[in-house]
C-alpha cells in the first residue's frame, strides 16, 4: 500500500490535496487521493504514474515497502514557524535520508557510522561544562585547536548525515535519527540552506551538541539550548587560540580586527563577540556598545547580511552526490536511478558526470 508514503511525498511537496488534485489535472479528486494516503482504495497505474510525477519522485518509491521513521527530531526554530511547515520538512528528511542511506546500502565500503563520543566530560550539569565537552570532543577526533576547515565534510566523516535544504526562515535546523527495521540508527543534522554560511556553520555545531551532550534530569528545554550554544561556540572558537589572536582583556576592539578574526574562525560576527563575552575577554559594557553597532548594521537578525562573508562554497554537503557519481562510475546503478536518487534532470546529471580538468 503506498498511503503513508504518498502523505509524506505531498508533505514535502507543500501541496495540499486540492493542491495535488489540481497538478495531476482532476484526473482524480481530491477525495480519491485521501483515500490512497488512508490506504482505503490503491490508485491505477496511469493515476500512480501521475501521482509521481507531480510530486517528482518515482513510482518505485511510492510503492516501496521499507520501513523508515525519523526520531528525536526536535526544530530550533522562531515563533513563526507553524506545525504545517514541521511536517513538510520532516517529510523532505525523510525522503533524503532514505536516499542517503540505500547510496551507503550499494557502496558499503563507504558508509559512515555514527557513534556517540564516551566520557564523563559529556555529562552536563552546568553551562558551562559544554566547554568542556567540545573540548573534549576535538580531542577526541583528533581536530586540534584550528579554524574548522568544513563542517559538513567533518560530520559526514564522522557518520552524520548532513541534510542541507531550504528550509522556512523560521527554522534554523534540527538534529533527528532514520530508524530501519534491524539496522543502527542513522544520526541526521538538518540546516537551513538558505542562512549564510556562518550562520550554518553554527548551527550544524549546535546540533553537533544535541547529539553528544547527556544532559540531567532537571536541565530545561532552555538550558539544553543554552548549553548546545555554549558547546557550538567552544567548538568553532577555541578559546586559547582566541587568547592568542585578541588578547584576554581588552576595553576596545575595532571593528576591523573582529572582522579579521571572524573570517579566521569562519564564524558569525555575532557569535565571536559572544564568545568573547563568555570568555572575560570584553567586559559587559564593550560587549553592549558593540552589540548595539552590530544591530544598527543588521547584523543580528536571522537572514541578515555578515560583513566580509564567508563564501558559499566553503559549506556544501556534497557528500552524497560524490557517492552517487561513484555509484554510477562503478556500475552499481544506472544514470536514470542516478538522477532520481540526486532528485536531478539526466541533462544535470549528464553534466555532473562530464569529465572536468583540475
Amino acid at each position: 500500500m503506498i498511503g503513508h508514503r504518498l502523505k509524506l511525498a505531498r508533505d514535502a511537496a507543500g501541496l495540499s490535496l486540492r493542491d495535488l488534485q489540481e497538478r495531476i489535472n482532476s484526473l482524480v479528486t481530491a477525495q480519491a487521493i485521501g483515500k490512497y494516503e488512508r490506504d482505503e482504495m490503491m490508485p491505477s497505474s496511469t493515476v500512480l504514474l501521475a501521482l509521481a510525477k507531480a510530486l517528482n519522485v518515482s513510482p518505485e518509491y511510492l510503492l516501496s515497502k521499507k520501513a523508515l521513521s525519523l526520531s528525536e527530531i526536535d526544530f530550533r526554530k522562531g515563533p513563526a514557524a507553524g506545525a504545517k511547515e514541521e511536517r513538510a520538512v520532516e517529510a523532505i528528511v525523510m525522503d533524503y535520508a532514505e536516499r542517503y542511506l540505500n547510496l551507503e546500502e550499494l557502496l558499503p565500503d563507504a558508509a559512515r557510522t555514527w557513534k556517540a563520543p564516551v566520557g564523563k566530560e559529556f555529562e552536563i550539569a552546568s553551562i558551562e561544562d559544554a566547554e568542556l565537552a567540545a573540548g573534549k570532543l576535538r580531542e577526541q577526533w583528533d581536530l586540534g585547536v584550528g579554524p574548522i576547515n568544513s563542517m559538513m565534510e567533518l560530520l559526514g566523516d564522522k557518520g552524520i548525515k548532513v541534510v542541507s535544504i531550504p528550509l522556512p526562515d523560521a527554522i534554523s535546523g534540527s538534529k533527528a535519527f532514520a530508524r530501519q527495521k534491524d539496522k543502527n540508527a542513522a544520526a541526521l543534522i538538518v540546516v537551513n540552506e538558505k542562512h549564510n554560511v556562518e550562520r550554518q556553520r553554527f548551527s550544524l555545531a549546535h546540533e553537533l551538541g544535541h547529539l553528544v551532550l547527556r544532559f540531567n534530569a532537571d536541565f530545561s528545554d532552555k538550558m539544553q539550548e543554552s548549553a548546545a550554544d555554549r558547546f557550538a561556540g567552544a567548538f568553532l572558537i577555541v578559546k586559547e587560540v582566541l587568547y592568542k589572536l585578541v588578547g584576554k582583556s581588552r576595553h576596545v576592539v575595532p571593528l576591523g580586527e573582529l572582522i579579521s578574526v571572524k573570517r579566521f574562525f569562519k564564524v558569525s560576527i555575532a557569535c565571536l563577540v559572544v564568545r568573547c563575552r563568555q570568555l572575560g575577554i570584553i567586559t559587559q559594557v564593550a560587549y553592549g556598545r558593540i552589540w548595539a553597532t552590530f544591530k544598527a548594521n543588521g547584523w543580528i537578525d536571522v537572514g541578515s547580511a555578515e560583513p566580509s562573508p564567508i563564501p558559499k562554497e566553503t559549506e556544501i554537503a556534497n557528500r552524497m552526490q560524490r557517492l552517487c557519481l561513484r555509484a554510477v562510475g562503478e556500475g552499481a546503478i544506472s544514470e536514470s536511478k542516478a538522477a532520481e536518487l540526486l532528485r536531478v534532470s539526466r541533462r544535470e546529471l549528464e553534466h555532473l558526470l562530464e569529465f572536468q580538468p583540475v
